[in-house]
């Protein structure tokens, strides 16, 4: 399945593709892609619907982040190998993590706003990965049992404020619309390899990143 979130900022509904891509409504099954909707049951019960069905959303809505309600907006530093070797930095031997605020989440499509007296904006394709139950302590064979599918992100970052500034990373990474979910949602079962996928990212026009990236 694919699932979107469409509509003005802070108002979204929750969509799902139909077979030719259209977005299809689902706001009178779940109130939105989050919570209860992304745990193994809610998808069981999205899963059974035939998405041609639905009502189709008419025209070009804009297209929300894919998730809503995020509690927490966790990120790894240095994940992918080939970022590492571009960034011309070692591969960490304990997992590099800092949280991006949650409040920086926006669109696949939004506008990024350059904060005041930034002078490094910059940018990195990555593999988000959406937690749909909650857990503890789980065993290396057991983490995938939690994840409800996953999707496109972009680290916006600020490397002035984040690097060459003192403090911590959070200034150079949480800022307003510094963080681009989508366009949509996949679920686990359309994927069977994410440690195997193509990453690519092009700036206005122009290609940035290109590689089959395995993650760290």
């Amino acid at each position: 399945m694919k699932l979107v979130r469409y509509g003005a900022p802070g108002r979204e509904k929750p969509g799902m593709l139909d077979t030719q891509g259209r977005i299809r409504d689902l706001s009178k099954i779940v109130p939105d892609i989050s919570g209860d909707a992304l745990s193994p049951k809610g998808l069981a019960k999205l899963r059974k619907l035939n998405p041609d069905k639905l009502p189709l959303v008419k025209g070009k809505p804009r297209i929300g982040p894919c998730v809503g309600k995020v509690g927490n907006f966790i990120a790894i530093g240095l994940n992918y190998s080939d970022h590492a070797s571009e960034a011309g930095m070692a591969i960490p031997k304990e997992p590099i993590i800092f949280n991006k605020a949650p409040s920086c989440i926006c669109g696949p499509n939004d506008d990024t706003m350059t904060p005041k007296d930034s002078s490094k904006l910059d940018w990195e394709v990555e593999l988000g990965i959406i937690i749909g139950s909650p857990a503890r302590y789980l065993s290396k064979d057991k983490a995938l049992d939690v994840v409800a599918g996953y999707c496109l992100a972009n680290d916006v970052s600020e490397r002035v404020f984040q690097i060459e500034r003192a403090g911590q990373w959070t200034k150079g990474k949480g800022c307003e619309t510094f963080g681009p979910l989508g366009p949509w949602l996949v679920t686990k079962d359309e994927i069977k390899n994410p440690q195997n996928l193509d990453m690519w990212l092009d700036v206005n026009g122009e290609k940035r990143q290109r590689d089959r990236k395995s993650v760290v």
